[in-house]
C-alpha cells in the first residue's frame, strides 16, 4: 500500500470547469508524527481513517493505509484530534490517463489551492494542464499534517 503521488500549486480556477467531481473534506489529526500520521476525515458524509508512513527522501512515496468508517465515529474522533483542522473543497479532474485532485482550502488555509496527481511510478510521465503551477512535492509546509499547525494565513509571503 505504497502511495506515490506529485503536488503542485495551482495557479488559477480554470479546473474548476473541468472537474467531473466534488467532495467537501473535513480532517483533523490523531498524531502528527514525523514518523507516522493518523488522520480522520469525513469526506461529504463517510468517514475515512487514514495512516500514512513517513516520506521517502524524495517525497515521491509513502505508506498509506486507509479504512471506511461512519460519520458518527469520525465526528467523535474529531474530539480527540490535535489543535487544527483542515476544511477544504476536493475537485477531481481526469486529464489524458490521470485523474487530478485538486484542493481548494478554506478557513485558516484558504487562498491556498494545491493538486496532486497518484502516480504507478515514480518515473511515470503525465500531461500538466495549463493550471498546474509549481511542484512542491517533498515540501512538508504544504502536507496537511503541518498546514493543521501553520496554516497558509500565516506565512510570510
Amino acid at each position: 500500500m505504497i502511495e506515490i503521488e506529485r503536488k503542485f500549486l495551482v495557479t488559477s480556477n480554470n479546473f474548476k470547469n473541468l472537474a467531473f467531481k466534488s467532495t467537501r473534506i473535513i480532517q483533523g489529526f490523531l498524531n502528527r508524527d514525523p514518523e507516522r500520521t493518523v488522520r480522520i476525515r469525513l469526506k461529504d458524509d463517510i468517514g475515512v481513517l487514514t495512516v500514512k508512513g513517513k516520506s521517502s527522501t524524495n517525497g515521491l512515496s509513502r505508506f498509506e493505509w486507509e479504512k471506511e468508517i461512519s460519520k458518527q465515529d469520525a465526528e467523535s474522533l474529531f474530539k480527540l484530534c490535535e489543535k487544527g483542522i483542515i476544511d477544504k473543497m476536493r475537485y477531481e479532474v481526469k486529464v489524458e490517463s490521470h485523474i487530478f485532485e485538486i484542493d481548494e482550502f478554506f478557513g485558516d488555509n484558504e487562498g491556498l489551492i494545491m493538486a496532486e496527481v497518484e502516480l504507478q511510478n515514480e518515473n511515470e510521465s503525465f500531461k500538466n494542464p495549463d493550471w498546474l503551477g509549481e511542484e512542491v512535492t517533498g515540501n512538508i509546509k504544504y502536507y496537511n499534517s503541518q498546514l493543521s499547525k501553520q496554516p497558509y494565513k500565516t506565512w510570510q509571503l
